[in-house]
């Protein structure tokens, strides 16, 4: 099997279920920036100067795995992950995401003087983590905007993950820069 099946040459991708549909699609856009932010937290890893924050990214890593299986299951096709938890997105995940934001936060990650200026403290992970922020912000954008639409997500999970995730990765950048 070769990754170049020339299947995509007209345009169009594979969703779960087997169903084919443009590549622009609401559902592969918002797919593709999750993929994005999954890149983008892999700077992060491979820059964090703490394991803590390199532990943290492989974890929401494997997640977003987990996140865009749902994004490319079509709509009325979620019967393809019934009983099957560890595919899909729970209520545990965010709590995660939770209690690491409110840890930060007791650390003191929250203070700041005036607005941030990414990059500016020239610490790289601090950078890498805002770059991730942006890019989970513009994925939370386009999750939403499946909202009331025939592709609409059956539950708001995902959109509440990735909110979540924006706000820990903004902290996140201020602790890399804190003890950088």
């Amino acid at each position: 099997m070769s990754i170049t099946t020339r299947r995509g040459d007209t345009g169009e991708t594979d969703m779960l279920a087997g169903c084919r549909v443009r590549k622009s699609h609401p559902r592969i856009r918002a797919l593709g920036a999750v993929d994005e932010l999954s890149a983008a937290l892999g700077l992060l890893s491979v820059s964090a100067s703490l394991e803590e924050t390199k532990t943290f990214v492989a974890q929401v890593q494997r997640w977003l795995i987990v996140l865009m299986g749902e994004l490319a299951t079509p709509a009325g096709g979620e019967q393809r992950h019934a009983g099957r938890p560890s595919e899909r997105m729970d209520d545990a995940m965010i709590t995660f995401l939770d209690d690491w934001g409110a840890r930060l936060e007791k650390d003191g990650c929250l203070h700041f003087d005036d607005w941030v200026l990414p990059g500016a403290a020239g610490v790289m992970s601090g950078a890498h983590a805002d770059l991730a922020r942006t890019v989970c912000r513009r994925a939370e954008r386009l999750v939403v905007a499946l909202e009331g639409t025939a592709d609409a997500l059956p539950d708001d999970r995902i959109m509440r993950f990735l909110n979540r995730l924006s706000d820990v990765l903004w902290l996140v950048a201020r602790w890399e820069e804190r003890h950088a």
